[in-house]
């Protein structure tokens, strides 16, 4: 069994991986406008700014991270048509 695996494949394991938590990290974000109000709350513009901006990021890391899982799966089936070479 190989302690080290090919780094074409260790990058696209942690793509997936980062694809996997990124729900967790848009639920967190998006719950950080409860934790504003210590003082007088925040502004009803400032907080849906904010919820506009993680939303935009949000989809833009998401596209990213797809494309990039998608070119990784087109290079291995075509690798695959070859036979590996």
């Amino acid at each position: 069994m190989p302690v080290f695996v090919e780094r074409k494949t260790y990058r696209r394991r942690r793509m997936a991986d980062g694809a996997r938590m990124l729900p967790i990290l848009g639920a967190l974000l998006f719950c950080m406008p409860l934790l504003w109000a210590v003082g007088a709350p925040p502004k009803t513009t400032v907080t849906m700014f904010y919820l506009f901006v993680v939303w935009i990021a949000l989809s833009v890391i998401s596209a990213v991270i797809s494309r990039h899982l998608h070119e990784n799966d087109s290079g291995s089936q075509s690798d695959a048509e070859n036979g590996g070479r």
